[in-house]
């Protein structure tokens, strides 16, 4: 079934009842979302974007934008999103690997591709062609196993990998994750995520639309907005970062939270003293859960019983985790190991890279995560930490080696080695360890990456010195130099 399709019925039923709720006022009606999807897909059509076409959109969080990507699955074309803090340079590798047959853009960017323009405030050419093409009714027919969508997910290579999602791949785990939150038909979702995501796109904005329930539409995660709202909501997602800076306001308090029925943390790790002040504050305990771009949603803590700190919970309905060492051999529970998983969840691979994929999957059909974990008596699951070097930084992905070549550039760098460590706002922070034989400081390196990577990729503070640790192989020993340098960011 196309996933669309999934989605229309239930809009088309709930008619003038909210879809997007906007903070500066009014909201937009299932039925009016339904009819904005329908005049996206005639202009999609007309620009000769047909079905399994690559969409690439590097567009900001609005409205017109969650009708684009609702359009695309409505014509069966394959919607790719980009970070919109993502420069020039970054997206040009995007559109040559995608190959889409049309890019969206904010409005400044300027690629050797097919353009249109949709900007933060939900204008744009698109927008324009919207409106004087003819509407599309008709929804194309899909598979379960066609593809949906191209999330780029970065290697610790530099090179960022598309992993293929399947319209089977959205639907199971929406359903899986509606049907284990308890998704009710009174829910409203507090939405401040990006929607470029995995989280705040698929995660959180289908369970809503499987549902056709309201959810309060914000821009970006804003304290004041988010206190404002949280009131006349019901549901909560959101990374680390949220409840952090919740419990770091005076103004947060209990009975801001009596409507609620449940906050959600994912993306990155959620240190059990935020789980245990959350509570102490509220009454309420935080549910975590674990996924990754591959995969979308693997386990959860549960809505009924014990949300233990430190663990992100069961594996979800029709999801198989194991815990395995490197050869594949199975580990008992308590040991830790690989982390792998099956199920419908689980991505059709990654996009023209046969050779990835021949490594990355064994041949009972499990999924190496590259994360490493412990399962406990009751197959509870517990991460312990990335067999892979990636830093986590307020819910996005930080891939070293795509850093250290820009650092490396840099004249003077004789070599460099980036890691993240502790950082109270962001979880992790990005943290520069170079060796140079002239003048380096942090203004040097600000300046030599600012055009070049995103702002939360560029290092927090930049550390000089005559050289790197290594092994006896001579690999740079990264796990010193994030205990060396642990607390640089705790001021």
């Amino acid at each position: 079934m196309n996933l669309y399709s999934r989605f229309e019925a239930g809009f088309r039923a709930a008619g003038a009842a909210p879809a997007l709720v906007h903070p500066q006022g009014g909201s937009t009606s299932y039925a009016a979302l339904l009819a904005e999807v329908e005049r996206m897909a005639g202009a999609l059509a007309s620009r000769g974007v047909a079905a399994g076409d690559r969409v690439l959109a590097q567009v900001a969080k609005s409205p017109q934008a969650v009708a684009l990507y609702l359009a695309c699955l409505k014509i069966g074309a394959v919607y790719a999103p980009v970070n919109p803090a993502y420069t020039g340079a970054e997206v040009e590798h995007f559109v040559a690997d995608a190959e889409p047959a049309l890019f969206v853009a904010g409005g400044d960017c300027r690629v050797a591709t097919a353009v249109e323009t949709l900007d933060e405030t939900g204008q744009g050419t698109l927008t324009e062609l919207a409106a004087t093409a003819s509407p599309l009714a008709e929804t194309t027919p899909r598979r379960d196993d066609d593809l949906a969508a191209l999330v780029y997910t970065s290697g610790t290579t530099g090179r960022s990998k598309g992993a293929m999602l399947t319209h089977g791949n959205l639907l199971s785990n929406a359903e899986a994750l509606a049907h284990c939150w308890g998704w009710r038909s009174d829910d409203v979702l507090l939405h401040a995520l990006p929607i470029f995501h995995v989280h705040g796109l698929f995660v959180a904005l289908h369970c809503s639309f499987l549902a056709a329930t309201p959810t309060i539409f914000l821009p970006k995660f804003d304290l004041p907005a988010l206190l404002a709202w949280l009131p006349r909501s019901t549901v909560l997602m959101g990374v680390p970062t949220f409840y952090t800076r919740l419990l770091g306001s005076d103004a947060f308090a209990a009975d801001l939270c009596a409507n609620m029925r449940l906050f959600i943390s994912g993306s990155a790790p959620l240190a059990e003293s935020t789980f245990a002040e959350f509570e102490r504050r509220t009454g309420f305990r935080i549910l975590e859960r674990y996924g990754m771009s591959e995969t979308l949603m693997n386990t959860s803590n549960p809505l009924q019983g014990e949300r233990v700190p430190g663990s992100v919970g069961f594996a979800l309905p029709g999801v198989d985790v194991r815990i395995a060492a490197d050869d594949g051999r199975v580990l008992a529970n308590g040991e830790v190991g690989g982390i792998e998983v099956r199920g419908a969840n689980v991505f059709r691979g990654y996009w023209r890279m046969p050779e990835r994929n021949a490594t990355e999957f064994r041949g009972d059909g499990f999924f190496i995560t590259g994360d490493l974990g412990r399962m406990d008596a009751d197959s509870r699951l517990a991460i312990v930490g990335r067999s892979k070097d990636v830093v986590i930084s307020g819910g996005y992905n930080v891939y070293p080696k795509e850093v250290e070549a820009l650092l490396d550039e840099l004249p003077g760098v004789l070599e460099s080695a980036v890691v993240g460590v502790p950082h109270t706002d962001f979880g992790e922070g990005v943290v520069a360890v170079v060796v140079a034989d002239r003048g380096i400081d942090q203004a040097a390196v600000d300046a030599h990456l600012k055009d070049k990577l995103a702002r939360y990729k560029q290092p927090k503070r930049v550390v000089v010195v005559d050289e790197l640790p290594r092994n006896a192989m001579g690999k740079v020993q990264k796990n010193v130099l994030r205990q060396r340098y642990r607390d640089i960011l705790a001021d």
